[in-house]
């Protein structure tokens, strides 16, 4: 009798890591070309605003302990994409930012990411965001909660 094929899980967890699993796939294949990291376009990603951000910001923005931040800035800083500023309101913190070549290079690279990614439509890139964003806030309220709580 013939092995019936494996079934996928319908397990939630299993789609949400084969589903970021396929989407880090894609975004690598479209960021080598550019030379760019995953890592680097998260943080990239998030400097893009213009705003400037502490570095504990940008760490847990691009999910990354502090020291693996400080070596992939560094990186930054020296290919002119990023710079550090002393925090004009507190004096204590560093904040990143674009620099005008980072500005076009971040440009650059999310439009070739844009061009790449699929188009859910009608809808449902919104209600994806949202309902990702209520799992995630979930997830992050039960994580604070006391285990006997749980």
């Amino acid at each position: 009798m013939p092995t019936p094929p494996p079934r996928r899980s319908h397990d939630l967890v299993h789609l949400l890591t084969r589903a970021e699993r396929l989407a880090a796939r894609r975004l690598q294949a479209a960021l080598e070309e550019h030379g760019c990291s995953l890592d680097a376009w998260r943080v990239l990603s998030l400097l893009s605003d213009g705003e400037g951000h502490p570095m504990t910001a940008v760490a847990e923005a691009a999910f990354l302990p502090p020291a693996t931040l400080t070596k992939l800035v560094d990186h930054l800083v020296d290919q002119n994409l990023v710079h550090r500023r002393i925090d004009p309101l507190d004096r204590r913190r560093i904040l990143a930012h674009l620099t005008p070549r980072g500005e076009t290079y971040w440009r650059r690279v999310d439009r070739e990411v844009r061009t790449r990614w699929p188009a859910l439509g009608d809808g449902d890139e919104e209600l994806l965001r949202g309902l990702l964003l209520r799992l995630a806030d979930a997830l992050d309220g039960a994580a604070a909660l006391p285990e006997s709580s749980v």
